[in-house]
């Protein structure tokens, strides 16, 4: 029997695609990946960013040829994590036995689990747009770690349509002050470095590795590559940093906690120095613009917690 009026009937809401995040086989690598297509992949070794694509299949990240990727010696490429030292170690501090730029990158890290943020739900939307993978790593799984702290690290990289964010949090969970350096070491793919250029440091003194660690006043004008250059600029403004190609916006960066960015390239001679750098051109391929917190010590109370994190968005 027909009944005059029936019910209308619930509109089904269509099944919105979700980031897909899958671990290697052999438990050495995550990798997550947007509906939109991009990409992310992260060594468990160092919790190391090795690849970050964009939708369209551009890589955003150097990566040296030469790189080794099987856990026996730190990664040359991608984003390092650089803790609780940055540079040689120092023989009259706690870190004094620990090498150089400390062991977060040639640790092996957990893998804690993902999260998503989701995006529109208007019918046009194209799903979750962001996943988040987060990485631990604390003194109680370290077997020889030569750093007498009780610490626990959560790393934390968020992949996002347009930008790639990384972040870590720093408990003392411990009865002992401990003081500490952090930095992302990020190596941006770049097409030519002699037509690469950063701006938003210009009124920023730096400390020249160059010449022997000299302080220099702001340069007045934005940074451009043409011979090795290693720089700590100590005074960084809390404007975003670009960098651009042929006067163009390739990259943009923002901090949160972090005063200093490092600005290197190894060019020539040191690039053929270093047995896993590659290609030969390679230089020409990279510019590291580093965002952290290593011209001073980060003193970190028994019981309390630091966070300082990156956003890199890719133009």
């Amino acid at each position: 029997m027909d009944r005059a009026k029936k019910p209308a009937a619930i509109p089904v809401s269509p099944i919105q695609p979700t980031p897909q995040v899958s671990i290697s086989d052999d438990n050495s690598r995550v990798t997550a990946n947007l509906p939109t297509g991009e990409r992310l992949d992260v060594l468990l070794y160092g919790a190391t960013v090795v690849s970050w694509k964009s939708a369209n299949g551009r890589e955003n990240l150097f990566l040296s040829s030469k790189a080794h990727l099987d856990g026996s010696k730190p990664v040359r490429g991608g984003i390092p994590l650089v803790f609780p030292l940055f540079g040689p170690p120092a023989s009259n501090h706690p870190t004094g036995n620990l090498p150089q730029h400390g062991f977060a990158r040639t640790s092996r890290w957990e893998y804690l689990g993902k999260s998503s943020s989701e995006s529109s739900t208007l019918p046009n939307s194209k799903g979750d747009a962001s996943v988040k993978l987060d990485f631990g790593l604390s003194n109680s799984i370290l077997s020889d770690c030569k750093w007498d702290y009780d610490f626990n690290l959560t790393y934390s990289v968020t992949l996002s349509q347009d930008s790639l964010e990384t972040s870590l949090v720093v408990r003392n969970t411990g009865t002992s002050n401990y003081d500490f350096h952090v930095l992302f070491h990020s190596y941006l793919a770049v097409d030519d470095i002699g037509e690469t250029t950063v701006s938003g440091l210009e009124k920023a003194a730096f400390k020249d590795k160059m010449q022997g660690g000299k302080e220099v006043g702001p340069a007045g004008k934005p940074i451009s590559i043409e011979s090795e250059t290693d720089r700590i600029y100590t005074t960084a403004p809390e404007q975003a940093i670009k960098v651009l190609e042929k006067g163009k916006d390739r990259y943009e960066l923002t901090r949160d906690m972090l005063s200093d960015v490092v600005v290197w390239n190894p060019w020539i001679e040191k690039a053929k120095g270093m047995a896993d750098f590659g290609p030969e051109n390679g230089y020409r391929k990279m510019l590291c613009v580093e965002a952290g917190s290593v011209s001073a010590w980060n003193t970190l109370e028994a019981g309390d917690t630091w966070e300082g994190g990156q956003r890199i968005k890719a133009l």
